[in-house]
């Protein structure tokens, strides 16, 4: 065996004269543990939400959306959907026209309205399957149905059956002076997606209904709504279809359309990551003072191994390794925790709320009611990457100091 292995292994086992010294080596080990274990657990879990929440938001939005280069409406959407739809990645494509109005039932309350295609919504969007009344077939051309957020439509208080009045900002001139457009629309349906931003403030209508409330000509639309196999590859697709359309056309991907929100999220892990990676760096140094101490102690050992012909880098090894096994058992205990918990994280935020009789993530305050953890190999990685090198680091101040010491100068009163 290698003879400052050996010795390292030997130092680390032993029992120690000074046990306070034997103490700080279980809090430094403890230490990087719990601080490798919850960073674990604490960015799994932001993952869990932040897949939750872009899973979500992508349900009821498109992973691509073509609109016209210049002015306000495609005049043939029919070409654009035909021209993208013969991409193979290309799995659904819709029309849709949007606009912003006001809604009035018992209350009043602004909404965004989306005129859709309800047989070919379902190809771009999962609104079908977030209806707690009606589908979306209910949107029959001619008839001016409306479908409302769950929210939406209890701020409104009204309910399947009852009617609603929109009114659209475009004005129009009467005998009585300038007036806002309005429509009646009788609520088909009520959707919940769990997202306030859509079931407070989102309502469906038929595109034909739109385009007649709206006085927007025969075959035209807004844009249209693309879904692409990958999610994650859509940004590239979206560059790959730009080519292929005939036209003057502007293509954008899921990432445009909503930038701020994932760099908030992916500054807010970072940023996470950064700040509980300090817990692990103070656990690390704990680490420095248990070898200062630890080379006190031995000084007379290392002086005579000195003496002995063991050279001054096979000193520092000693004490690396020493410093080194400490940071690999804590490191390694604390993975294991993580992961555990990690991976049964309901499970316990369940038992725990049973024991305190409280709910963490109430139903009346959150929409995400359980806490989830996206498990990820390469974070896992990086965290015991990271926990592994800040425990080498911390030995080597400690180990130089050792391999400095004096034979004569540490002998001398022995």
């Amino acid at each position: 065996m290698n003879l400052p292995l050996f010795i390292g292994l030997r130092y680390t086992k032993a029992k120690r004269k000074n046990h306070f010294i034997s103490f700080i080596s279980l809090i430094s080990m403890a230490g990087i543990a719990l601080g490798v274990m919850t960073v674990i657990v604490v960015i799994s879990v932001m993952n869990g939400f932040n897949k939750e929440f872009q899973e979500r938001i992508l349900s009821t939005v498109s992973h691509a959306t073509i609109s016209a280069f210049k002015g306000d409406h495609l005049e043939n959407w029919q070409n654009a959907l035909d021209q993208v739809k013969g991409n193979p990645q290309v799995q659904g494509a819709a029309p849709y026209i949007q606009t912003e109005g006001m809604l009035q039932g018992f209350r009043t309350e602004g909404a965004l309205v989306q005129g859709i295609m309800p047989e070919l919504e379902t190809q771009v969007t999962e609104f079908q399957n977030s209806m707690r009344y009606g589908t979306l077939d209910d949107l029959q051309s001619g008839e001016f149905n409306i479908i409302l957020g769950v929210d939406l439509a209890a701020h409104l208080g009204v309910g399947p059956g009852e009617t609603v009045t929109l009114y659209v900002p475009e004005f129009r001139t009467t005998a009585v002076g300038v007036t806002p457009r309005l429509k009646r629309f009788t609520v088909a349906g009520i959707f919940e997606v769990g997202m306030y931003e859509y079931d407070f403030k989102l309502a469906l209508i038929h595109m034909e209904d739109a385009r007649k409330l709206l006085r927007i000509p025969s075959g035209s639309a807004e844009g249209v709504r693309i879904k692409v196999d990958d999610l994650m590859q859509a940004p590239k697709i979206a560059r790959d279809l730009a080519p292929e359309l005939d036209g003057f056309y502007r293509i954008r991907d899921w990432t445009q359309e909503h930038v701020n929100f994932f760099k908030a999220t992916r500054t807010e892990r970072m940023v996470m990551f950064i700040i509980l990676s300090m817990i692990v760096a103070v656990a690390a140094f704990n680490i420095l003072s248990t070898l200062v101490m630890l080379v006190t102690e031995k000084q007379s050992d290392v002086a005579i191994l000195r003496t002995l012909g063991l050279s001054g880098t096979q000193v520092m090894g000693v004490f690396m390794v020493s410093g080194t096994l400490i940071g690999l058992i804590g490191t390694t205990i604390g993975t294991l925790l993580g992961i555990v918990m990690a991976l049964n994280i309901n499970s316990i935020i369940q038992t725990l709320e049973g024991w305190f009789n409280t709910e963490f993530l109430s139903k009346e305050v959150y929409y995400i009611t359980e806490i989830s953890a996206d498990l990820r190999t390469a974070d896992v990685l990086t965290i015991v990457g990271i926990a592994f090198g800040l425990s080498i680091l911390a030995t080597l101040y400690p180990a130089w100091r050792a391999s400095r010491v004096e034979p004569a100068e540490a002998l001398r009163y022995e």
